[in-house]
């Protein structure tokens, strides 16, 4: 993500215009709307008036409790400090994600936080090692990213801003308790000056000429009427759906996962920096670690996997005890097919859809917001905002999108339907181009609005076992025995770093335990 905080300041430095928005209605609470509240109050005038509107009466869903490294860029400029967030939300850090049985069975691989090493006379690190490897050396591309060597070794410690630093080249996200995070983001907004109103959305009232809402009928009969609104109603979508009728674009041929079951479990002692995916039969089983307690959940296709089956996995592949009955959560991959429409956009859940595989849900969310503070309106909401709010929101949805199938196409089992339909199925032409380009030569390509940078798409592609068929051959100027040398200083600069840092739980119980995490400790 580019810098928020430039976005913010310019969105108020750029506001004064004819006819200016005035009030905004923030339909829906849970982390979408207070994400939303959170941004607008810090990046709009002052005198703009915020009303958010939810139920207490109305559950949120939260399929998952893993971000991205952009959680922080969000977090640090909302104003939000970092170990108090933690203690709030008894977060852990994440240095990545690791794979289980993606790409064939007793496959393992780390999709961390960090790149493979600095560039060296001009040669990217992947293409060193894939030198090497061409020579005959047996060594895992992973041995040189420190992200994945942390992980692996249980420890953590915030990377040094000076890029001169072994400690420089890598980042990290959160755990979180998704409920505990859209608390914290409610007294953080109502502390400078963002309204609430606890009531039921029971309509939505158009303009009869423009087509634009007006206001909303609440249960108890009073109308909230404001200039713009932002819906954060969730898969009810009751403003962009329901209200101006923007329908939905179904991917589910691409990624037929369409339920998922999700389960807190108590924690198993073992507080991993990182996120685990477990590949099973009709889709993957998630597992991440907070300070008290232990997320998890099983996505698969109820097409070819009943829900009871389903569900039996997951309570079979726990690492602790339940802490409650599973919960059932159905959803449709896709996307809204406008995400503004007239004076409304949409965020979160309503916008659409992506399975949580690679965190990317909340980060949807930063964007969707951050968009309209980049191109905020008057309150006639010019066309040419609305359509490159759309345009650049697509092509955020389908990088991800091509990103998420990377992972399914990849694939050499033959042992369930999923991955054989998965690794036949064509891909979108430019997934299909971006493969053929690194099977050539290790070549990596990335476009504006993906989500994910080089060495992402690389973990993806080599943990999956799509190593380039050579590699750059200007990588051979580099005399072999020096290339060698280089490669294992890096290496051991790596394991040295690892043994001196503190272990992942250790670092949480000096700077940032919740109350629950001492409980758990003690």
């Amino acid at each position: 993500m580019r810098d928020t905080h430039n976005r913010l300041r310019q969105a108020a430095g750029t506001y004064a215009m004819q006819d200016p928005i005035r009030r905004i209605i923030i339909a829906g609470g849970g982390t979408a709307g207070w994400m939303s509240a959170a941004a607008l109050v810090t990046g709009i005038p002052r005198d703009v008036e915020i009303l958010l509107i939810e139920s207490e009466d109305i559950g949120t869903i939260g399929v998952g409790e893993a971000t991205i490294p952009t959680m922080r860029v969000f977090n640090q400029h909302i104003g939000i400090d970092e170990a108090e967030f933690i203690r709030a939300t008894v977060a852990t850090f994440k240095l990545g994600i690791e794979f289980a049985d993606w790409g064939h069975v007793g496959n393992r691989y780390f999709h961390g936080f960090g790149d493979f090493g600095a560039m060296h006379e001009g040669l990217k690190p992947h293409q060193m090692w894939r030198r090497l490897k061409a020579a005959g050396d047996t060594g895992s591309l992973e041995d040189y990213c420190l992200a994945t060597q942390l992980a692996y070794a249980g420890r953590f410690f915030p990377p040094n801003p000076d890029p001169r630093s072994p400690m420089h080249d890598y980042s990290y996200a959160f755990h979180f308790d998704a409920s505990l995070y859209a608390r914290f983001l409610r007294g953080h907004c109502e502390a400078r000056g963002v309204h609430r109103r606890n009531a039921k959305i029971t309509g939505v009232n158009l303009n009869a000429e423009t087509g634009f809402i007006e206001s909303l009928t609440l249960d108890d009969g009073s109308v909230e009427a404001a200039d713009f609104f932002v819906d954060c109603t969730g898969f009810r979508a009751l403003l962009i759906g329901g209200a101006l009728g923007q329908g939905y674009t179904d991917w589910s041929h691409w990624l037929p996962v369409d339920s998922a079951w999700a389960v807190p479990s108590a924690s198993s002692g073992k507080l991993a920096p990182y996120t685990q995916s477990m590949a099973r039969d009709a889709g993957w089983q998630w597992r991440i670690p907070l300070q008290h307690r232990t997320g998890n959940g099983h996505v698969y296709a109820s097409a070819l996997m009943q829900d009871e089956a389903a569900r039996d996995i997951l309570l079979g592949n726990l690492d602790g005890e339940p802490l409650k009955d599973p919960m059932l959560i159905r959803f449709r991959t896709g996307h809204r097919n406008r995400f503004w429409d007239k004076n409304c956009i949409c965020v979160g859940l309503s916008s659409g859809f992506l399975e949580p595989l690679e965190s990317t849900s909340i980060n949807f969310i930063q964007l969707g917001i951050i968009r309209l503070l980049e191109l905020f309106p008057s309150r006639a909401c010019q066309a040419p905002l609305i359509d490159e709010y759309n345009m650049r929101t697509l092509e955020s949805y389908e990088r991800v999108r091509d990103f998420i199938i990377l992972h399914y196409h990849l694939n050499s089992r033959d042992d369930a339907e999923l991955w054989r339909h998965a690794a036949a199925m064509a891909v979108p032409d430019d997934l299909a181009n971006k493969m053929q380009l690194y099977r050539l030569r290790g070549e990596v390509v990335t476009r504006q609005f993906d989500h994910f940078a080089e060495p992402s798409w690389i973990s993806i592609y080599n943990g999956q076992g799509l190593v380039p068929d050579m590699y750059d051959p200007l990588a051979d100027r580099i005399p072999l025995d020096a290339l060698r040398a280089l490669m294992q200083q890096r290496r051991d600069t790596i394991r040295g770093v690892a043994a001196r840092l503190p272990s992942h739980a250790d670092f949480i119980a000096q700077h940032c335990a919740s109350p629950n995490f001492m409980k758990v400790s003690a």
